[in-house]
């Protein structure tokens, strides 16, 4: 894979505090570290980086295949388990739970054992969790299954990162992240393109037991392929005798304000796009705006194609410029404040199809732009410590998100026609109405916490 030139910066010693090489210009300057080993290393990016990161993406890319698969077998999963939306909007919620819960612990992890080992841990639990969904018949085995799967898919992301700060130059990381970000939406393509068409012609179990076990070849490809940093590359502080304690760590990550503000950047930039696509996308497209399940796939693809697009821009001007950080998230909060109101608001609940298509396209900014909440984190805070707060911004999105399928799921149950079969428009008209509660609050963190950041 080949990509224009990003400018370079030269690498910080893994003792100095925020920010880092690519941190804001108008961030506080850091007090010069002495010459150390670590302070001489220069990551070398290059092919040996770029084939490191392939087999690290390759993890992320799966992931985003399981935590997707969901979202177009939502009508399918209620059928099967004989389950209403709260209960439906219950797999998703409980997976976001465990996958924001485990943010923090997995953040440590990579600190600790090096983020290959999380890896294959993380392929392990969701093969597993995946394989037991796809032969469960009663709701409550599916929960749990859905429950492991989550647990596997928080180890991902975190760790392709980690992987890609020790390749590549400190100043392509922002681009790196988003890259990695888009080859991730590559799974989610497969998701609606794919999987949607194996449901309705392989089955329930075929379909997600196929699944299931394309995590084989990618374990095989990390325990063989994946090297954790190039040669000559400073260990990371590991050892017991110069760590600090978890607990001390945690805080110190929670106290530096970087970090504060990327978790609310990602809490209130992913969560419209990503409850609209993990589970409430294809029941609202289908049954609140009547369109077949293909119109329905076609504008969910939309969705990643678009998100696919925006990561390569944004990717771009980050890299170039710190300052375009707060520009891009405040366009991207304005963008779909405005359009999921205009569709909303739209008489009897059926926004015409340029509508739609104009969310669909502005939503794909949604995940990209979440992607600078990390950025933030890692610029903030020293090596030894980037997966804690890379951790800690990470649950933000996914907070927001679980938030935002358990409110619309259970404003879809309070307006529900008892004697009806399904939702009406008007019933998904009214219950998305409560996406605008977590993205006042999250502008609102954003805007106070700007301040302590600058």
């Amino acid at each position: 894979m080949s990509v224009d030139p990003a400018p370079t910066a030269p690498s910080l010693s893994a003792s100095v505090p925020r920010p880092r090489a690519d941190a804001p210009r108008d961030a506080p300057a850091a007090a010069p570290a002495a010459a150390s080993p670590v302070a001489a290393f220069h990551p070398p990016g290059g092919r040996a980086a770029w084939f490191a990161w392939t087999v690290g993406v390759s993890v992320y890319v799966l992931a985003v295949v399981h935590r997707t698969s969901l979202g177009v077998a939502g009508l399918d999963a209620s059928a099967r388990f004989g389950i209403g939306a709260s209960a439906l909007s219950t797999f998703s919620i409980l997976q976001v739970l465990v996958y924001a819960g485990m943010q923090v612990p997995v953040g440590l992890l990579v600190d600790r054992i090096g983020p290959r080992r999380v890896l294959v841990l993380g392929v392990a639990l969701m093969s597993a969790g995946q394989l037991a969904f796809a032969f469960s018949t009663a709701f409550g085995p599916a929960l749990a299954s859905r429950a492991v799967l989550g647990c596997g898919d928080a180890m991902t992301f975190i760790s392709v990162l980690r992987v890609a700060a020790r390749w590549f130059p400190a100043a392509r990381n922002p681009f790196v992240a988003q890259l990695t970000g888009l080859v991730g939406t590559g799974g989610n393509l497969f998701t609606t393109v794919v999987l949607a068409q194996a449901l309705h012609t392989a089955g329930w179990s075929t379909t997600f037991g196929a699944i299931a076990l394309t995590g084989v070849p990618v374990l095989v490809a990390v325990l063989a392929l994946l090297k954790e940093a190039p040669p000559g590359a400073p260990e990371p502080v590991r050892h017991e005798s110069t760590r600090l304690p978890v607990g001390q760590q945690i805080r110190a990550a929670w106290s530096e304000p970087g970090t504060r503000l990327g978790m609310w950047v990602h809490f209130t930039t992913a969560f419209p796009a990503s409850a609209f696509g993990l589970l409430w996308g294809m029941p609202y497209l289908v049954e609140g705006q009547g369109m077949s399940r293909a119109g329905a796939g076609g504008l969910l693809s939309l969705l990643v194609l678009s998100g696919m697009a925006f990561g390569l821009l944004f990717g771009r001007m980050v890299s170039r410029t710190a300052a375009s950080r707060l520009p891009i998230t405040f366009t991207v909060l304005t963008a779909t404040a405005l359009c999921w109101t205009a569709a909303l608001a739209w008489p009897h609940g059926h926004p015409p199809l340029w509508l739609l298509v104009l969310l669909m396209l502005v939503m794909g900014s949604n995940g990209p732009a979440s992607l600078i909440g990390l950025d933030y984190a890692r610029a903030y805070n020293p090596a030894e410590r980037m997966g804690t707060a890379s951790g800690i911004a990470n649950m933000g999105g996914f907070i927001g998100s679980m938030t935002t399928l358990l409110g619309v799921g259970v404003l879809l149950d309070a307006l529900a026609d008892p004697g009806g079969d399904g939702y009406g428009a008007h019933a998904y008209q009214l219950a998305f109405c409560f996406q605008l509660v977590p993205l006042l609050l999250g502008t609102a963190m954003i805007l106070r916490l700007r301040r302590k950041v600058r």
